[in-house]
């Protein structure tokens, strides 16, 4: 293979600037298109084309012909998309926004939205005061796309994004006549400024200014007005071209002026746009004019190149190139990448240059392959990367596969080379050419590429409805894949009758001559299907596609798919907003999620009659507890009603007891709660209410015979007032008769008495009979009242396991010594030496104790 062999379509502008012609396509358009009587939208990035007539020309209708404007959608090919027959108003502009959707502004000041495929998407107005529009741009903003318009009174109003459309005129002092030649707009910083163009002058405006700027424009020929401007991609220049066919190129500030450039020719351009390189100096940019039957490219320097034509052309920018359209081709002129002059270009010696001719003599069997890689030894490396990055710059499959296997070949010679951007290239061209394929028609180059990424890339195949490609690029570069699944589910269930939908079932390999079911549960069957075919590692959501289908009003089939949804929490609501209640509590209590529970339980309450939804609510265990727990807390008559239907008689009880307690009407209750416990065969709870019976009216008595409040009262706490009062008769009675233990009678009584501070009493009592508590409760109270003196009678009395803790809680140092010399217990006479350290003759008493233990040991 020559060296020479891909530089046939290269040209020169100034030093070291080297552009180059591609061809892209054969046009495939139908025979009626002629881009000479058509006005054409294109969108960048490979996008969609938008044709129709220009009405400002007079034509000649067939008879089949129509006045109404047809908008017909091509890819880049020439292959048809879509048609649109426009019959809304008189259209000013059209264009593409960043999301390839088709606008179209009419004369109305209402800006249309539309899908690549011709579907209306919605529209929203420029503004209250806009109308009568005569002249509109759109244009790419720091926020999206954006609409300006120019109104017959001459007042300018933008939109910096479709998304949110603010409409917002510009600078009041601005006045604008006829005189008015061009305009145009320019973003940066998340601002929008307007460059007009009148007689000589730029007039500079943008919202905020007090006053609009203006720039005389000087050139070394004479000029009387400024017919066309145009500015870059990345608004960064500016390209103005005079009525004497002077070109004037600088920045987009109009700071700076990169030349002039005489094209000779007085007529008007029909495009000029601006072919930019990635590097931002401006020698390294270029600008395309388009005139009727050529283009002119122009370098910075003065340089220029000249296409000629046989039918109109028009020109395409793109961030890093221009596409030039004519009725027979699609062409990309660009500046050469240097990798890829550094191989192709003429008495070139780089590394790269000479690997390529290694491989290819290595190829051809011949030695000198041995002598060019001797020549790059120590730069090997970079020139395998340098072929590497030349080949994701071509669009020729056999050039590419020559710098790949260059690439290839150069690496074997390598030790420790890391293959990863080999590897993610060679990914990346496949890509590329499955997008540049004339079935697809996107022709990426690798810079846009790599700006747009392979998300948004797949984004732009889905809204294509190019799905089996989208998911084996998504596999190829290791990408979920759960979007694509979802767009094809939805386009299913909104297009299961048509043929485009015989099309998608084609793609993904249903090889059947039956035509699809209308069953909406063969639908289902089908996504089903697919979903779980497609295994991802990011989850499909069933839900995100049952609500596609309710939207679209097919209910069964989206209750059908939301049954296989695993995550509950997008599965119930979506059930409960379908009317599937019984399905959605099902799911609900599956997954043992409360909340989910009472979500679905409050819905079906307030939607569900009362006897319907407690005969569903059975079926439920755990949502029916759920429920009554809800009653429990805010209707307990409902809660009553639900305990009386399941005839829950100690649930009734219970109920009925918390009821009485709440309003203090215990005793006329307790009948009906005994009842019920009876009923349901609670025995020891039927005995409580009849005592609690009991109880009452002995309190009812006292209440009357003491004039306090007795009445309520538990057992424990009426025998403790009774104490208290002194009708130790009455209290024993109540002892006796509710069977009271002795223990806890006698703790009552021991407090009573301590608290009223009769020890003598006390000590009466504790001689009556033997205490069934022992007599360490005895010292407690009294110790409790700080009365030591009273704690020691009772202290002997303590049994012998509790004696010596008793005598330290009392401070009784000397008896717990000995006690604890007694037992023999070093570890209390320890803590008791601690005690006792103030008092050294008890201190030494009991060192002397501690060592007379110590040495029996």
């Amino acid at each position: 293979m020559s060296l020479l062999c891909n530089t046939g379509d290269w040209f020169t502008l100034g030093h070291g600037n080297s552009y180059r012609k591609i061809d892209l396509y054969t046009m495939d358009w139908p025979a009626s298109i002629n881009l000479e009587q058509m006005t054409v939208h294109a969108a960048s990035y490979g996008g969609p084309i938008a044709l129709v007539k220009d009405f400002k020309q007079f034509l000649k209708l067939s008879g089949t012909g129509t006045a109404k404007p047809m908008i017909r959608i091509f890819n880049c090919a020439g292959k048809l998309i879509s048609s649109i027959t426009w019959d809304n108003g008189n259209l000013v502009c059209m264009g593409w926004s960043d999301a390839e959707e088709f606008l179209c502004v009419q004369d109305d000041g209402f800006v249309w939205i539309h899908d690549m495929f011709g579907n209306f998407q919605h529209k929203f107005s420029m503004g209250k005061d806009v109308t009568e529009v005569i002249e509109a741009k759109i244009f790419a903003s720091s926020s999206g796309t954006g609409v300006a318009v120019i109104t017959a009174s001459y007042k300018i109003y933008i939109v910096n994004s479709i998304k949110d459309p603010k409409s917002r005129p510009l600078s009041e002092l601005l006045t604008l006549s006829k005189d008015l030649t061009c305009w145009e707009l320019v973003s940066k910083e998340r601002n929008t400024c307007c460059l007009l163009a009148r007689d000589t002058e730029i007039i500079h405006v943008r919202h905020g200014d007090s006053a609009p700027l203006t720039h005389v424009i000087t050139m070394k020929s004479e000029f009387s007005s400024i017919l066309a401007m145009s500015v870059s991609f990345n608004h960064r220049h500016l390209a103005l071209y005079t009525n004497t066919g002077v070109l004037w190129l600088g920045s987009a500030d109009l700071k700076t002026k990169y030349c002039e450039y005489a094209t000779g020719r007085s007529e008007r351009p029909q495009q000029i746009m601006w072919c930019c390189d990635e590097e931002p100096h401006p020698d390294r940019q270029a600008v395309v004019v388009s005139y009727p039957s050529m283009v002119l490219v122009v370098g910075m320097t003065g340089d220029s190149n000249i296409y000629t034509y046989d039918s109109p052309t028009v020109l395409i920018q793109e961030m890093d190139a221009v596409r030039i359209l004519t009725n027979g081709y699609h062409e990309l002129i660009q500046r050469v990448p240097k990798c890829t002059s550094n191989i192709f270009g003429i008495n070139i010696s780089e590394p790269a240059s000479f690997l390529f001719e290694a491989h290819r003599k290595f190829q051809e069997r011949s030695h000198q392959s041995d002598e060019y890689l001797c020549l790059i030894q120590n730069r090997l490396a970079s020139a395998v990367g340098e072929c590497v990055q030349a080949a994701g710059q071509e669009f020729d499959s056999h050039t590419q596969k020559s710098l790949i296997r260059a690439a290839y070949f150069g690496k074997g010679f390598l030790s420790g080379y890391n293959p990863e951007s080999y590897i993610e290239m060679c990914r990346v061209l496949r890509v590329l050419n499955a997008l540049r394929d004339r079935n697809v028609g996107m022709p990426l180059t690798l810079r846009q590429f790599n700006y747009l990424q392979p998300l948004v890339i797949l984004d732009r195949l889905i809204f294509r409805k190019h799905y089996a490609l989208a998911i084996q690029i998504a596999k190829h570069l290791k990408l979920p894949e759960s979007r694509i699944l979802e767009h094809w589910a939805f386009h299913k269930i909104v297009h299961d009758k048509s043929e485009l939908f015989m099309i998608v079932i084609q793609q993904f390999c249903y090889r059947s001559n039956v035509f699809p079911s209308t069953d909406e549960e063969e639908v289902a069957r089908k996504i089903s299907n697919k979903f779980l075919s497609h295994q991802t590692l990011e989850r499909v959501s069933f839900a995100n596609v049952a609500k596609k289908a309710q939207q679209v009003g097919k209910t069964k089939l989206a209750i059908t798919l939301l049954e296989q949804e695993p995550r509950k929490s997008l599965q119930v609501p979506l059930l409960l907003k379908l009317g599937a209640n019984e399905k959605a509590l099902m799911a609900a209590t599956q997954s043992g999620d409360t909340d989910l529970i009472y979500m679905v339980i409050l819905e079906m309450k307030s939607t569900t009659a009362l006897a319907k939804f407690q005969m569903i609510i059975r079926r439920f265990p755990l949502a029916q507890n759920l429920y009554k727990k809800y009653c429990q807390a805010n209707s307990l008559s409902t809660l009553k009603d639900i305990y009386s239907q399941e005839d829950d008689f100690q649930s009734q009880a219970e109920l009925g007891l918390r009821e009485a307690l709440e309003i203090s009407n215990v005793e006329v209750s307790i009948p009906d709660i005994s009842g019920n416990y009876k009923k349901a065969g609670k025995t020891l709870e039927t005995e409580s209410c009849d005592e609690a019976k009991k109880l009452m009216k002995h309190q009812k008595t006292l209440d009357e015979k003491y004039q306090k409040r007795l009445y309520g009262l538990p057992l424990h706490a009426t025998i403790r007032q009774l104490l208290l009062l002194g009708d130790l008769k009455y209290a024993e009675r109540l002892k006796s008769e509710f069977r009271m233990p002795d223990r806890r009678f006698w703790w009552l009584r021991i407090q009573v008495l301590s608290q009223q501070f009769q020890w003598d009493e006390l000590e009466r009592f504790s001689k009556a009979k033997k205490s069934p508590i022992g007599y360490e409760p005895f010292v407690e109270v009294c110790l409790r009242q700080r009365k030591v003196e009273e704690a020691k009678r009772y202290l002997p009395r303590c049994s012998e396991e509790n004696k010596l803790k008793w005598y330290i809680r009392a401070g009784c140092y000397v008896e717990a010594a000995t006690i604890a010399y007694e037992q023999k217990d070093i570890d209390s006479l320890l803590k008791i030496y601690d005690y006792c350290s103030n008092d050294p003759v008890l201190s030494a008493k009991v060192e002397n104790l501690i060592g007379q233990l110590s040495s029996k040991k």
